[in-house]
Parts: structure tokens; C-alpha cells; sequence
């Protein structure tokens, strides 16, 4: 119980500082991207703030296995932070930092119980939307065949992409832009279902809230019916059971 109290409070006390680097990350990631004159040392600047902040998350992830009292389960129940710790260790692709950082973000935020389903998809939304159009633009630009050469067309097309419009003006030539294409419909549509999911639980739970308020009025009228039958019977009882008073003038009279 006390080494449970350890991992609850470390995850507490980390959650808003690995969200920061997270941030970070995301700079770092976006200034080469945006800054095609970046000098070397920019860039390579840019890759080790990467490297430190995927290497923050994958001690985050070790510490908390430490401390957990039942390794193997936890192993088992954050496949998913293992899975995205070890991605990048696959091929040293600054996109495979960027897909193990964004699922290691998405998992320590939805840890927190203060943050809501909303804020989560809106932050789910704009992540992907930003990080989308950065890797699309980062892997087409340069294509000899490509149709997305500016960061407004990327995020045009990772728009259109996320809602499955996909109006074909814009579309990625090369099988990593298709991948990253594959990625953002299916994201999109895992969303879309999440807030329609939202939408309709919020609707229940009104009608959920109307139909306890309805009853409890009716309980409170019928409660009320009740107790007057009640206080109607009580009163015919004793109007019943009352002797009568003997009238003096009678008596004089017999």
C-alpha cells in the first residue's frame, strides 16, 4: 500500500512537468521543419532536446515500473507506454519520436482525473492536426512529384484528411506521406466516434436526471395522497367515536 502511495505520488508530481516537455518537444520538432535556413547546430540542437525528452518519458515509464507492486501486471495494463517507449529504438527516425512521444503525452494525460474527455479531444485534435501537417510537410516537400510545398497546404490537407473529406486536391505521393495519411483517417474517425459517444452519454444523462427528478416528484405526490387518505381517516374516526354531550334542558324536561 505505502509503494502504491509512491507510484500514485510520482505520477502526480511528473504529470504537468513531462507535459512541459512535452511542449518543448514539440518545438523542437517544428523549428527545422518551419526554418529550412536552420544552421546545423539548430538542428542538431533540435535533435538532442528530441532524444531528451523521449529518454524523460522512457524513465518515467522504468520508475513506475519499479515502483509498482506487481511488475508483470503493469507491463501487461501500459503495453501501450512500453510499445511507444521502445519505438524509437527500432529506426532512428525523427517520426518515430514524434508517434512514441505524442502516445506517451496521450497517456500520462488521460492518468489524470482532472482532465476531461472534452479537453482531451480538443487536445487530441489539435495535436494531430499540428503534428500531422509538420510530418506531412517534413516528408513531401521535398518529393519531386509532391503537391504539398507549404505548411498551409499541409494543414489543409490534414484537415480534410482527419474529417475524411478528402477533397484531392492535395494528397501525399511518397508511402511514408501515405502512411501518415492511413494514420490520420483512422485517427480521425476514432475521435469523430468519441465525441458522438460524448454527445449521446450527455444526452442520457439528462434524460437520466429528468426521469429521477420526475419520479421523485411523483414518490413526494403520491407520499402527500397518502398521508392526507390518512389524516381523512383519522378524522372520520374521531368524529365517529365522540360521545355525545347531554343537553341540560332535556334532562329537566323528562
Amino acid at each position: 500500500m505505502k509503494r502504491q502511495s509512491v507510484q500514485v505520488r510520482w505520477e502526480h508530481y511528473t504529470q504537468r512537468p513531462l507535459l512541459v516537455l512535452a511542449v518543448l518537444f514539440a518545438v523542437a520538432y517544428a523549428v527545422p521543419i518551419l526554418d529550412t535556413s536552420a544552421s546545423k547546430a539548430l538542428t542538431r540542437a533540435c535533435a538532442i532536446v528530441e532524444w531528451v525528452v523521449w529518454a524523460a518519458f522512457a524513465t518515467d515509464y522504468l520508475v513506475r515500473l519499479g515502483l509498482a507492486e506487481r511488475r508483470w501486471e503493469f507491463v501487461r495494463r501500459h503495453w501501450l507506454d512500453l510499445f511507444a517507449v521502445l519505438l524509437p529504438l527500432i529506426q532512428p527516425l525523427r517520426l518515430l519520436r514524434l508517434v512514441s512521444t505524442l502516445m506517451l503525452a496521450g497517456r500520462r494525460a488521460r492518468m489524470a482525473s482532472q482532465v476531461r474527455l472534452t479537453t482531451y479531444v480538443v487536445g487530441s485534435v489539435a495535436g494531430l492536426l499540428m503534428f500531422g501537417s509538420l510530418a506531412v510537410l517534413s516528408v513531401e516537400r521535398d518529393a519531386p512529384d509532391g503537391n504539398i510545398k507549404t505548411l498551409g497546404d499541409a494543414v489543409w490537407w490534414s484537415f480534410t484528411t482527419m474529417t475524411t473529406v478528402g477533397y484531392g486536391d492535395h494528397s501525399p505521393t511518397t508511402g511514408l506521406g501515405r502512411l501518415l495519411a492511413v494514420g490520420l483517417m483512422l485517427s480521425g474517425i476514432a475521435l469523430l466516434g468519441v465525441v458522438t459517444a460524448n454527445i449521446a452519454a450527455w444526452f442520457i444523462s439528462r434524460f437520466e436526471m429528468d426521469d429521477r427528478v420526475e419520479r421523485r416528484q411523483t414518490e413526494a405526490i403520491h407520499l402527500l395522497t397518502e398521508e392526507v387518505r390518512m389524516l381523512r381517516a383519522e378524522v372520520a374516526s374521531l368524529s365517529s367515536s365522540r360521545t355525545p354531550i347531554p343537553n341540560p334542558a332535556t334532562e329537566e324536561r323528562a
